[in-house]
């Protein structure tokens, strides 16, 4: 059982406690978090308490996370991108259409099923079932770095450099329009979309999310950005450019409807990650190359031959 403890932040007043709890931890759904709170593994101020609670200043969350069930998911003979590996994290290059966790519609050919082939029964448990090891996650269609952790003492190191913002996230992207500015700051709340709740949007009431980005080259109809994360909503690097007019290029859910180019999705990639090594206790940085796609694009867009 592992035991977690919150106390709601200024912003967080008045929020429901299921919607909470689930925007706090990534790797608990709604359902879930409403789940614990029947089951009474979730409490306030010691008391047992409703989903519909609503937060108060002061009030102090006792979260109880369940011991994992055993692996049910399938071991998989995938090829890994290794970038770094020991024992306890593994840092990997995600390609593109690469799934990180199952989930519903995709069971197997996950970076899960790869890494549950390669690690065997070396990864952590805390995050259960469907998502052995892994503390964060990137988006299907984008690609990049990621780390997973090998053991529990590792996962708890990262996930608490990412609660604390510690971590550096910087990612490539090619987005639509010539940003105006060389550099800036996108301090917007991102929550669920109230008219579409399968997206991400900036709403009042959403959780803070803090995106710096800067202009690396421009084109003539793009720009390409690097963009560097302070906190990490879901598509937070989506949404954010997206806000200020300038959505990612191959983005169908934020940005066009069309799909130029042949893209698969959004052209955006994870480019460099860097934490603090959970048993060396040395600050470590890791990055990959672009992919074949993004550097062919930059390269027409440079030369303007189509």
């Amino acid at each position: 059982m592992e035991y977690l403890t919150f106390s709601p932040e200024k912003e967080d007043i008045g929020k429901r406690i299921d919607v909470y709890i689930s925007s706090l931890l990534d790797e608990l759904s709604r359902s879930q978090v409403q789940k614990l709170i029947e089951e009474k593994h979730i409490s306030i101020n010691n008391k047992s308490i409703k989903s519909n609670y609503k937060l108060r200043c002061n009030d102090i969350i006792n979260v109880e996370i369940p011991d994992p069930q055993p692996l049910e998911i399938e071991a998989e003979d995938i090829p890994l991108d290794i970038i770094y590996e020991d024992k306890d994290i593994i840092v990997i290059n995600k390609p593109q259409n690469m799934v990180v966790h199952p989930a519903p519609g995709h069971y197997t050919g996950t970076v899960v099923n790869a890494l549950l082939f390669h690690c065997k029964n070396e990864l952590s448990g805390i995050n259960g079932v469907m998502r052995p090891g892994i503390v964060h996650r990137i988006d299907m269609n984008t690609s990049g770095v990621i780390v997973a952790a090998k053991n529990d003492m590792a996962h708890k190191s990262l996930a608490l450099q990412l609660s604390c913002h510690s971590i550096t996230r910087k990612y490539y992207c090619i987005v639509c329009g010539n940003i105006k500015d060389d550099e800036g700051t996108i301090d917007k709340p991102i929550g669920r979309n109230p008219k579409d709740r399968k997206k991400m949007a900036v709403v009042p009431d959403g959780r803070r999310a803090v995106t710096h980005y800067r202009v690396l080259e421009r084109y003539r109809k793009y720009t390409l950005v690097e963009a560097q994360l302070e906190t990490g909503r879901t598509h937070q690097i989506r949404v954010h450019m997206a806000s200020i007019s300038h959505p990612l290029l191959g983005d169908m859910v934020y940005g066009s409807e069309k799909q130029p180019y042949k893209l698969k999705g959004q052209v955006l990639h994870a480019k460099v990650l860097g934490f603090i090594h959970p048993s060396k206790r040395e600050y470590m940085e890791f990055s990959s190359p672009l992919p074949d796609y993004f550097e062919k694009l930059i390269e027409k867009f440079r030369t303007g031959h189509f």
